[in-house]
């Protein structure tokens, strides 16, 4: 990151603002965050107090705003996406404007402007989707792969970064339960005793973005090995007292999650922290990790339990 300009589409949230914290101390010319919220932009700008932080408003579905901040860029974290499983099903166009169109309007303005390499964060919901906001996560994972036979050879690399959920970030039902605690509640509130999901912290996760930017080639797909809980034990870890209770699955809920389903075992490899499954088709010349071991056959990542044992 010395002396580059990195440019953070949705830098405001809680992965924006650690990714904007660790590459910091890596001497950078300029971050740009690039978002809409005019009122978290000014709170973070007090909060980091650092000249070498740009503070650009704009939409990710504005592909020539885009464009004029891409000017001078080098590398790209496409961070932006409406999140809320709920909010996506009640306002489908709006999650398709940002989470697809939005992500092309990304490609798009990157090619454009020549930028060296772009990294856009999944999410363990684009696996097998059962719900809008993972079909549209599933589509931007698509577009971006696919994009580098439009860059060229020695054009913008793109890849993926793939999470489960964050611990404490905004938006995580931890801080929900903790403020109900705060506030004098006795009961928490969970969907089913069973459910299972991924969670990784915050700090950890902005390692691995940055680590799958300096490493990515083209195309691939990054999942962190992360741990996994069902939401009972979630809840039970902050209060062992608290009485339960069982509102059942919301709409467009999953029991467990996946990061990686069997269909694409055949192109997925393990490492000591990761997986990595490389793109589909045959025109991208993709390198077979020299440290990975290819997956079994039958592997499946997902939440409810251990994936299998490589071959």
């Amino acid at each position: 990151m010395k002396n580059k300009t990195i440019l953070i589409t949705g830098g405001t949230g809680s992965l924006g603002q650690e990714l904007t914290r660790q590459i910091l101390q890596q001497d950078p010319k300029k971050v740009i965050i690039y978002s809409r919220g005019e009122f978290l932009q000014v709170e973070m700008r007090r909060k980091f107090n650092d000249s070498r932080i740009r503070f650009f408003i704009g939409d990710v579905r504005d592909c020539s705003r885009l464009k004029i901040a891409l000017t001078g860029v080098e590398f790209i974290l496409h961070v932006a996406a409406l999140k809320g499983v709920d909010t996506c099903a009640y306002n489908p166009f709006e999650a398709i404007q940002t989470n697809v169109i939005g992500a092309q309007n990304v490609i798009e303005a990157a090619i454009a402007r020549k930028v060296e390499k772009v990294v856009v964060i999944s999410s363990d919901k684009a696996s097998n989707p059962i719900n809008l906001y993972g079909a549209t996560k599933l589509c931007a994972d698509k577009l971006f792969i696919a994009s580098n036979a439009y860059s060229g050879k020695d054009g913008t690399v793109f890849a993926v970064v793939r999470f489960g959920n964050f611990i404490d970030s905004n938006g995580s039902v931890l801080p929900y339960w903790k403020a109900l605690l705060t506030n004098g509640e006795t009961i928490l509130p969970i969907t089913d005793p069973e459910m299972t999901r991924f969670y990784i912290d915050i700090e950890t996760a902005a390692k691995f973005v940055l680590k799958a930017l300096a490493e990515a080639k083209q195309g691939e797909t990054w999942c962190p090995k992360m741990d996994s809980y069902s939401i009972l034990e979630l809840a039970r870890s902050i209060s062992s007292t608290a009485k339960i209770e069982y509102i059942g699955k919301r709409p467009g809920e999953k029991k467990h999650e996946a990061m990686i389903v069997a269909d694409d075992a055949d192109r997925t490899y393990e490492f000591s922290d990761r997986f990595i499954t490389l793109p589909e088709f045959d025109w991208m010349q993709s390198e077979i990790p020299k440290d990975g071991k290819a997956v079994s056959s039958r592997f499946q990542y997902r939440s409810g339990g251990e994936y299998e044992k490589v071959i």
